[in-house]
């Protein structure tokens, strides 16, 4: 076993992770056939190419409407806990999904969130992947919607949806806008995290901790222009939720020497590794701890901590969070055990 074998097979909890960017190619050219929906390309392996966050965010779109039967949402759900586990390890998964993406164009609530349960319960019996999900708020729906959303979770809630979160472009739309929305999930019992600081200051965890009542944050690369909110991030043991490929991809950082995450990991931030929109983005949760710990020499003392870390930031209740973690340390224990002597 060589180090790029180990860092790919390591037990791991992935906990930023969006359910409509895990479609596989030729899921999307079946589904959209099913469907009767026209693709820019017959090509499969092209499906997925584009240049600008603009091209990403147009696909991403055109993904979504493929996705319509409540048997659509299982096959992709499926597939996607199927891959990370056949390509990374993948134990555990928290996955974000976004109601109003569906909705607005028809598809039932309950059509969303039933599919999506049927694939993870499927992927659960055969596969052995645990999963729970979190609904998002899109940050370019308005506040009333926001609450409409969480007025629809709250009154169908499977026991596999166990929290809140945010997405879509952060600069316009900053997370003060969607307090009251916050505040109902959270008065129902669900947990709460945002993505905050890929484009914009850091001010904004700290209104998403302050304001909003987030427990923890995804990416968060734009904290370091705040020492003081590092500290408080590190005295309070706050996890943050990184994608090295996706935001190397989308905001500037393509050499990951460089990436942000160098600095929140020597500066004693919790840190973990997610693969955010895997198949849009050509990777998957293996590829993102190889790349990541190659190009900054991250050794099996790093790779633990990471992993680690994610188990903690889980939102599982204890007795499930114990046996996550004793599932995740026998792994590693067994990994690190076999890597040491094939050195």
């Amino acid at each position: 076993m060589n180090y790029e074998d180990y860092l790919r097979r390591v037990p791991k909890a992935e906990l930023h992770c969006h359910f409509e960017g895990t479609v596989r190619p030729a899921t999307f050219a079946e589904l959209a056939d099913k469907h009767g929906i026209a693709l820019p390309t017959r090509e499969v392996d092209r499906l997925y190419d584009y240049d600008s966050i603009e091209g990403f965010l147009e696909i991403f779109g055109l993904v979504a409407t493929t996705i319509i039967d409540r048997e659509d949402f299982a096959r992709v759900a499926y597939e996607s806990l199927a891959d990370g586990r056949d390509r990374g390890g993948l134990v555990y998964r928290e996955m974000f999904f976004n109601p109003t993406l569906h909705t607005r164009r028809g598809v039932a609530y309950a059509t969303v969130v039933d599919g999506i349960v049927d694939g993870i319960r499927l992927a659960s019996r055969e596969l052995g992947v645990e999963c729970r999900l979190i609904a998002d708020v899109y940050r370019q729906d308005n506040p009333a919607e926001a609450v409409a959303m969480v007025e629809q979770v709250l009154a169908h809630r499977p026991d596999e949806l166990i929290g809140l979160g945010m997405d879509g472009a952060e600069a316009p739309d900053p997370p003060e806008r969607f307090t009251e929305a916050f505040a109902l999930a959270r008065r129902g019992g669900l947990r709460l995290t945002s993505h905050a600081c890929e484009d914009a200051p850091a001010r904004n965890i700290a209104t998403c901790l302050d304001l909003l009542g987030c427990e923890r944050i995804d990416h968060g690369y734009h904290i370091l222009g705040d020492p003081a909110l590092v500290q408080r991030a590190r005295d309070e043991g706050l996890i943050f939720t990184c994608c090295p490929t996706a935001t190397a991809t989308v905001y500037g950082w393509p050499d990951l020497t460089h990436h942000p995450i160098r600095d929140m990991v020597a500066g004693d931030l919790r840190v973990t590794l997610n693969s955010d929109d895997p198949t849009m983005f050509h990777t998957d949760i293996g590829k993102e701890f190889v790349d990541l710990c190659t190009a900054l020499d991250y050794g099996p003392a790093q790779v633990r901590r990471f992993c680690l870390d994610a188990v903690d930031g889980t939102w599982l209740d204890d007795s499930d969070k114990r046996a996550l973690r004793a599932r995740v340390t026998a792994g590693l224990d067994a990994l690190d055990a076999e890597l040491a002597g094939a050195a």
